[in-house]
Formats: C-alpha cells, sequence, structure tokens
C-alpha cells in the first residue's frame, strides 16, 4: 500500500455503546496523531450504528467509517478479518489498533497476513519515532520479565494490539465534529467458511474482572473450593472481583471466566491480592498492569514475591482470617 496516512481503530461495542478498550484506543490514537499531524479513524461494524458513531466521534474520532450488516452482528474471525482488511486498503492507515482481547487477539494475525503488514501483538506503550516515519512497540516478553521496543517499518501498514489500561482515554466532548463515512456498499460480502450455530452467556457474579480496581485472586495453594469463601469475603469486603489461576480452574473450584492470565483474562487493577499463587509466567503475564500487587504464599522462594510491592511469606489460613477481621472493624 502507498500513501499510507492517519490511524484506524477497530471499535467494539457492547450494549448498543463503545466497549471501554475503544475508549482508550481513541485516546492512544489522538495523542499519535498529533505528533504526526493526522487523522483518527475508528471502523465499526454491527447494526444500528448511528448512536455509537456519534459516541466514537466525541471520544476523539475524526472519521467514523461504519459498515451496517446482519453480517456483523456477531463476531465471526472470517468476515471480521475480510472486512477489516477492506477497510485498511480504502483508508490506508499508517497504523490500524485493536485491543489486546478476544476479537483482537483473532483477527490481527488474519488481517496481517493477508494484508503483508506489520503486526505486533500485545503493546503496552506506543509512540512514534524521532523521523515520524514509523511506530515504536512496547511490549512483555519472556513473560513478563523484559520489556522489548519493536519499530515498524516506514512506508508499510502495522496492525498492533493493545493491552486494556495501556491507553487512556480523552473527556468525551459532545460539540466535537467528525465525519462518518458509509463503507456498507463498498465492501464485497465476505466468503464465510464457519458460522455461529449457538450462543449461550455465561452469567457472571460481582464486578467484570477487565474492570474492577481491586482484584483477590486464589491460586492452587488455596487447596479446595471451601478455601475460596475467603478470597469471596476479603474481595466483598474490599469493594472488588474474584480472579484465579488456570489450577483451580482446572480442578473445578471456580469457573472459568475467573481465570487470569494468558489463557485468561489480562487485569489491571490499582490493587492486586495474590493468595497462595505461586507466580508462574502464564499468570503473571496477566497482571503486570497491576499498580499494586500484594502477595500472599507460606513459600518464601515463590516466584510472585518478585513481581509483588508488598509480601506475606506466610499460610493464607493464618493470614486472611486476621486482615479480614480488622476491615471488618474498620467498616464497622
Amino acid at each position: 500500500m502507498n500513501n499510507l496516512r492517519g490511524i484506524l481503530v477497530v471499535g467494539e461495542t457492547e450494549g448498543g455503546k463503545l466497549n471501554p478498550i475503544t475508549h482508550e484506543l481513541l485516546g492512544g490514537a489522538r495523542e499519535l496523531v498529533k505528533i504526526i499531524e493526522e487523522e483518527a479513524s475508528l471502523l465499526l461494524m454491527g447494526e444500528e450504528l448511528a448512536p455509537v458513531a456519534q459516541e466514537g466521534i466525541s471520544f476523539g474520532a475524526d472519521k467514523i467509517f461504519i459498515v451496517e450488516s446482519p453480517l456483523y452482528r456477531d463476531y465471526n474471525p472470517d468476515s471480521y478479518a475480510h472486512l477489516i482488511c477492506g477497510v485498511c486498503k480504502k483508508a490506508n492507515p499508517r497504523l490500524c489498533l485493536m485491543g489486546h482481547t478476544d476479537l483482537g487477539r483473532e483477527a490481527a494475525p488474519r488481517v496481517s497476513a493477508r494484508l503483508g503488514a506489520g503486526i505486533c501483538m500485545d503493546c503496552v506503550e506506543l509512540r512514534v519515532d524521532s523521523s515520524k516515519q514509523s511506530f515504536v512497540q512496547t511490549r512483555p516478553v519472556f513473560g513478563g520479565k523484559a520489556m522489548a521496543e519493536i519499530t515498524s517499518l516506514p512506508g508499510n501498514i502495522q496492525i498492533d494490539t493493545v493491552r486494556r489500561k495501556s491507553m487512556s482515554p480523552i473527556s468525551p466532548s459532545v460539540d466535537r465534529k467528525g465525519e462518518i463515512v458509509d463503507l456498507t456498499n463498498e465492501i464485497d460480502p465476505p466468503m464465510i467458511r464457519a458460522k455461529l450455530v449457538n450462543q449461550r452467556r455465561q452469567e457472571s457474579e460481582g464486578i467484570d474482572l477487565e474492570k474492577a480496581k481491586v482484584i483477590v485472586a486464589g491460586g492452587g495453594g488455596i487447596g479446595n473450593r471451601e478455601g475460596f469463601e475467603r478470597i469471596k469475603e476479603l474481595a466483598q469486603l474490599l469493594g472488588g472481583a474474584v480472579g484465579t489461576t488456570r489450577v483451580p480452574v482446572d480442578e473445578g473450584w471456580v469457573p472459568h471466566s475467573l481465570e487470569i492470565g494468558q489463557t485468561g483474562k489480562i487485569v489491571s487493577p490499582d490493587l492486586y491480592v495474590a493468595v497462595g499463587i505461586s507466580g508462574a509466567t502464564q499468570h503473571v503475564t496477566g497482571i503486570l498492569g497491576s499498580k499494586y500487587i500484594i502477595a500472599i504464599n507460606k513459600d518464601p522462594d515463590a516466584n510472585i514475591f518478585k513481581v509483588s510491592n508488598l509480601g506475606v511469606a506466610a499460610d493464607y489460613k493464618e493470614v486472611l482470617p486476621r486482615v479480614i477481621e480488622s476491615l471488618k472493624t474498620l467498616i464497622q
């Protein structure tokens, strides 16, 4: 592609509104286009997009590309990748941003392969290089033990997925003006090789892990299903959510929707309390965005202490009851 210009954000919607990750990506795109002096655009796909398009403009998009069709009502890797590629060919962005969500993790590699574009997954920071001809992406490597900087190639579109809470949304303004471009009839129908046969929504209790400011998580060291009652109690007292690692999920103590890590959710709370968690790389990768980590583990050599701000080397069965009682006293 020649004459690359601007940044395209692939939007995600939820309940007729933009998903918070899209607000964040638009905020990050605005910071980058200030430097390169180009436009930030937003792609929306689905149905009844007019209200969502106005929301996108208020959160920083200069231009909205909309494609309204039942084909894009539900996520499908074939149809979404086809559409994103089509819009990229028309818009010619320098950079295409997606959230490091289920959509981004699955669609970004497909789009990159079809366009021959550069790709960087799970970015935690983006900046424009000094020449303003390329972007520099920062992402965790070696299980979060180090950060790598990867520079995109000038003249080649770059596809990035960005971890939640890595970018900050701007304050919305209903007075912002933007252009809405309807591409519904300009994108050829996708060749769909797979279709959604059935969809079942799992009802979740309490606060959404990816939005929680406080998370109390239990690992294999909790020992059994009953031990998680203490985890839930502490989370409720702190006004937070309950999380877990892979072992309790595999054992059937808690549902998979609570899993944090590479095979679960990536979280960025203000406070993360890790109880009975050893600190395996798979899990640590999912909590690196936490502002403050407190770890409780009876093994003083547990890896979790290497990434925690405060560590307590003790049996959680002795520590948690005291913490819970102290909190109850403070709350009364």
